[in-house]
Formats: structure tokens, sequence, C-alpha cells
């Protein structure tokens, strides 16, 4: 039984844990406004149109590159 201590070290922090979750789970806000749930991508209005499409010429690029970067 020497490892009663970590036991109830283990079962209090658990219990903590778990009371401090549902607590904020239960305080907390749960309002959200169309800018918390819209989708974030990097100022761009998400539901635009994309824009063009990378040319093939950039991906053989990016294929050379990594090519002769990995100087097999």
């Amino acid at each position: 039984m020497e490892f009663k201590g970590i036991l109830i070290l283990l079962i209090v922090s658990g219990t903590l844990s778990i009371i401090i979750l549902g607590a904020s789970y239960l305080l907390g806000n749960k309002q959200p406004d169309m800018e918390k749930v819209s989708v974030y991508e990097c100022g761009f209005d998400p539901f635009d149109n994309p824009g063009n499409p990378f040319s093939v010429r950039f991906f053989l690029i990016g294929i050379l590159f990594l090519i002769f970067d990995l100087e097999i």
C-alpha cells in the first residue's frame, strides 16, 4: 500500500477537474453570434467564388524544387 498517497492524489485531482469542467460548462456563455460561428479563412468570405485555379506550371515548379531539394 505504498501507492495510497498517489491513488488519493489521482482521485482528488480527477474529481476536481470534473467539477471545474462542469462548472465552466454550466456557467459559460451559450449565445454564439454570427462572427463566432463563421468560418475564418484569412479574412476572405468563405462563401465567395474561390478564384482562379493554380496553373499546372506552378505544380511542376514545386515538384522540380522537391526533387532537387532532396539531392538524391
